[in-house]
């Protein structure tokens, strides 16, 4: 297929080097994907000309790194579509934007007795944060199971929602297997039992098109890292009249118009929710990475990560005695886990690894996922734009030795 994969390669300096004496094939992008260069240089280039912190000065270098802040949150407005920048939240990531919505959605919303829904395929960041809170105050967590094909059931869900039903939090891609979960017919028949929908797009944002106007979700989250900007960055979306309507996450400086001892007056939307010196820096790098892939084209992207993708089930099906779990290529992107029957799948992984193939091992924050289908975890090798087809065939030779020295 038509996609520069050689001249995007050379954006990104980290994978030109070898590994134990091969050359590193980086398998483990839904953990976190490498950075362009281009990001790296916005990054650099900001500490040393730019650098000040942001709302509180007068000065030239505080209102200039200010205007960067902000038009970073107008990027990630376009990018994914939202009504207002105001909807935007910059966060530290996913887990802190879940938890930003779970706590003071509940303070709000939920008392003893109502219940919660999220799906046994939610990582852990879309599952502690709610079941703990419902522990704390006598609600319920409810869980959308999933079939024998790794798909939510549908049908099971619609049959949670009762009149105590206050939210839904469910993966738009699932971290650990790739499917590609139909989320705006979850949110039409939430929206039926006039319940609000949290969607946690980690592992969906740097793949395909987003747009929360058309999926009418209430919430969504997503993290800057696995979408090639910096760590300790992430976004929130919220639809205003919802976020209007929760009470502070934190509190300090910045998110305050006045202060006496008597009483706090918050700022609006979004500085409500950003207390204290937020990471500036990495929303800039932020921008750039979306500044980045849109250049490139996500629609092109999309189709050539779906070609990897399939490439690799195609390859790896051609083992015997190899394990992989959904494999539907028409709703799955991305990710490839799989087991070596026989052998432990940390094994695997040191084997790959001395052979400078990077893929992740374990249970990839999803426990309940993985009692559910009734294995201790599995190798997962997860795919990006700048991977070929050439370092899957080395990934497919690297199982088969493997396979054969461990089993």
């Amino acid at each position: 297929m038509t996609f520069d994969v050689d001249r995007i390669r050379q954006d990104f300096p980290i994978i030109h080097q070898t590994i134990n004496g091969y050359p590193l094939t980086y398998l483990d992008n839904a953990a976190t994907t490498q950075k362009p260069i281009q990001v790296i240089e916005t990054v650099d280039d900001f500490y040393k000309s730019k650098n000040a912190n942001i709302h509180r000065g007068v000065h030239y270098l505080s209102n200039l790194s200010t205007d960067l802040y902000e038009e970073a949150r107008h990027t990630v407005q376009k990018f994914i579509n939202a009504a207002h920048d105001y909807e935007i939240i910059f966060t530290r990531g996913t887990t802190e934007s879940i938890n930003l919505v779970a706590f003071t959605f509940t303070q709000a919303f939920i008392t003893q007795g109502d219940e919660i829904i999220v799906t046994e395929m939610d990582h852990h960041a879309n599952i502690v944060p709610w079941q703990q809170i419902a522990l704390r105050i006598g609600a319920k967590l409810k869980v959308v199971p999933i079939t024998d094909d790794y798909q939510l059931d549908f049908e099971a869900y619609t049959r949670l929602f009762t009149e105590k039903t206050k939210i839904v939090a469910l993966p738009h891609i699932s971290n650990s297997l790739g499917t590609i979960n139909p989320i705006k017919k979850f949110i039409e028949f939430a929206h039926k039992h006039d319940v609000p929908v949290l969607i946690d797009a980690a592992q969906s944002v740097q793949h395909e098109k987003i747009d929360v106007q058309d999926l009418d979700c209430e919430f969504l989250a997503f993290s800057g890292h696995k979408i090639y900007a910096e760590t300790g960055i992430g976004v929130l979306y919220g639809k205003e009249k919802w976020l209007d309507k929760l009470p502070p996450y934190q509190f300090g400086g910045d998110m305050i118009k006045d202060v006496t001892f008597e009483k706090t007056i918050f700022q609006d939307l979004p500085l409500k929710f950003e207390a204290g010196t937020s990471n500036y820096v990495g929303a800039i790098s932020l921008k750039a990475a979306i500044d980045y892939i849109t250049g490139i084209g996500l629609d092109k992207i999309e189709k050539y990560e779906k070609y990897l993708l399939n490439y690799a089930i195609d390859q790896i099906k051609q083992i015997k005695g190899i394990t992989v779990y959904a494999t539907k290529k028409d709703n799955k992107i991305s990710v490839l886990s799989f087991n070596i029957q026989g052998a432990h799948n940390y094994d695997v992984g040191m084997i790959l690894d001395q052979m400078g193939i990077a893929v992740r091992t374990g249970k990839h924050c999803t426990h309940p996922l993985m009692y559910r289908l009734g294995i201790p975890g599995t190798a997962r090798a997860s795919f990006a734009m700048y991977n070929t087809t050439e370092e899957i065939d080395r990934f497919i030779q690297a199982v088969k030795k493997a396979k054969q020295m461990l089993t």
